[in-house]
């Protein structure tokens, strides 16, 4: 949305200006936006003597993550490959991951982000739906792509190692992960090239010009609710989103007085191969000059504790159940949050017992924020300056436009519930090669048909009730998940819960909750009452289900549709 297409739209239907930090203009000037590629060649020049990212214990410098990007955008071009084609990217938080990716960026290419988790057959899926011509995989993962490979149409194959670009460390790190952890499986892919080869030559790159409207992702969505499409984000859509990242986050991040020198450091537990980390960890810190503290297993708790540990931290970003993992071990009052300017959620809805919990551990409150793979993703947000955390998922951000519409399409009054849908530069273009499925969720007008139910509040601030298709509907009565798990979560004898609806002969569907205890003694009795104090009755639990773990996907949202289908498999 540009300006001029912003002052069209009536004062009276965008109420969240007049909440919005002085500082903060209700639009960017999109024409000074430029590209992702402008930003990384930017960033490794101003900074350049900066750490820009940390792995292990290791760091490294912009320029050094400059050089490593053109010394891989030079071996692709070397390799034949040209502008736009894809180039698919198989890796935790490591430092070849930057390397690579900017590389990618900065050569006219398009990155195609892949969960290293993934299995041969949903490799094969988003590799051979995306077009991809190469692919850099960590060795780790490589006896999948081995596996997987019969069915790939790939020009190149990358390995990459945990411990590439880290010097003699490295060939520890490697040691530890091979001999020691044995987290690496025998694998054979004829013809593959090691990356730390590849950076080693470090030959010259040639010019690309690359324009705004170039494809710079495709970003899978995460296949939640169905087969993973890959939505179609250009350099200007990502980058626009990091200029209205920077305007709403950035006059909370001015250096302390007389600290010209002073670094940001963002502890970045998120995979980089996610939309969220993708653009707040890494595009987001390239502007402000921050240093990326990456970990490459975030599930390893009591590990990530003892980094932070040792660590300096200014910024924090996570889903609400790691917040809630962190906050609940024992040694997370050993890390020293003193520095700590704010720590922002996203991903899946932020339950008020664990923003509550954080609080008292970090002195912070969580400050959440709103968005999707379609939208770069930040869509809204909470001002960083809050004292409490709100339960809404804060304001539009500048040149962002929200809209609450029935299902006719028509907007609901304010304080009703409806599907958000949001306009504005961030907004994907569309699904790669779907345009059917691009027509099911654009609208005429512009706007994006997120699935998901919110509710505009009178000052703009949006709270969301749940997505569109987990609704419960009890007797022909609305029940929301996000409802029922925050009691769920608030009760002291529940570690994490994911509530969703079963079949149900009398009342259509069943409201069932899925819960892993905090206290062992807690029983299905106790935490049924407790509810029936704070939900009305046909929201309260019909069936509830003790389980060891709740199943996530890699980033740490809970998988409804896991439970769903588990669960009807063994009716």
């Amino acid at each position: 949305m540009t300006a001029t297409s912003a002052a069209q739209v009536k004062p009276e239907m965008r109420p969240w200006l007049a909440h919005y930090p002085p500082a903060v203009p209700p639009v960017i000037d999109e024409a000074k936006v430029g590209t992702l590629a402008d930003l990384i060649r930017s960033a490794c020049e101003t900074y350049a003597e900066r750490p820009a990212f940390e792995s292990f214990g290791k760091s490294i410098t912009f320029a050094e993550t400059g050089r490593a990007a053109q010394a891989f955008a030079a071996w692709l071009q070397g390799r034949g490959f040209k502008k736009g084609d894809r180039i698919a990217l198989m890796m935790p938080n490591i430092l070849a991951y930057p390397a690579t990716i900017f590389g990618a960026l900065i050569g006219g290419f398009t990155v195609v982000n892949v969960n290293p988790l993934y299995t041969a057959r949903e490799l094969t899926h988003q590799i051979n739906d995306a077009g991809a011509c190469a692919l850099v995989v960590i060795e780790n993962f490589a006896h999948v792509v081995e596996e997987a490979l019969p069915n790939l149409k790939l020009d190149a194959i990358v390995v990459a190692t945990a411990g590439d670009l880290m010097g003699f460390k490295g060939t520890i790190v490697n040691f530890v992960a091979r001999k020691i952890k044995k987290v690496v499986k025998p694998y054979n892919l004829p013809g593959s090239v090691a990356l730390k080869s590849i950076l080693a030559q470090a030959a010259p790159m040639q010019p690309v010009t690359v324009l705004p409207q170039d494809v710079a992702f495709l970003q899978y969505t995460g296949g939640t609710t169905g087969v993973a499409k890959g939505a179609t984000l250009t350099h200007h859509n990502v980058a626009s989103n990091v200029e209205q990242s920077a305007l709403w986050l950035g006059w909370g991040l001015e250096p302390p007085q007389g600290r010209s020198d002073y670094q940001h450091v963002m502890v970045t537990a998120l995979p980089l191969y996610h939309i969220f980390a993708l653009t707040c960890c890494c595009m987001f810190m390239l502007r402000i000059g921050a240093k990326g503290l990456l970990i490459a297993n975030p599930r390893d708790i009591a590990g990530f504790v003892k980094i932070l540990k040792t660590s300096r931290i200014t910024l924090f970003s996570g889903v609400n159940t790691l917040y809630n993992a962190l906050a609940n071990h024992p040694e997370i009052g050993s890390v020293d949050f003193s520095e700590l300017r704010f720590a922002v959620a996203g991903g899946m809805a932020t339950q008020a017992a664990v923003a509550k919990h954080w609080k008292e551990v970090t002195g912070r409150p969580i400050v959440e924020g709103y968005g999707l793979s379609e939208t770069s993703p930040v869509a809204s947000a909470n001002r960083p300056d809050i004292a409490e955390f709100t339960g809404t998922i804060g304001f539009p951000l500048p040149s962002t436009d929200f809209a609450i519409r029935d299902a006719e399409g028509n907007d609901v009054p304010m304080g009703e519930a409806g599907e958000i849908c949001i306009r504005g530069p961030q907004v994907m273009v569309g699904y790669w090669q779907r345009p059917d499925e691009t027509a099911k969720v654009m609208t005429a007008d512009g706007f994006f048909r997120s699935g998901d139910v919110g509710v505009m509040l009178p000052d703009g601030q949006i709270k969301i009730v749940d997505r569109m298709k987990d609704m419960v509907l009890v007797s022909g009565f609305n029940v929301y998940p996000n409802e029922v798990e925050d009691v769920l979560a608030s009760h002291p004898g529940v570690l994490e819960a994911a509530v969703i609806g079963l079949p149900d002969e009398h009342s259509g569907e069943a409201v069932t909750a899925f819960v892993v205890k905090k206290d062992q003694s807690l029983t299905a009795e106790e935490l049924r009452a407790f509810c029936k104090e704070n939900l009305t009755g046909y929201k309260v639990p019909k069936h509830i289900v003790f389980r060891e773990a709740l199943p996530k996907t890699n980033v740490g949202k809970v998988l409804r549709r896991a439970l769903r289908e588990e669960a009807t498999t063994k009716r």
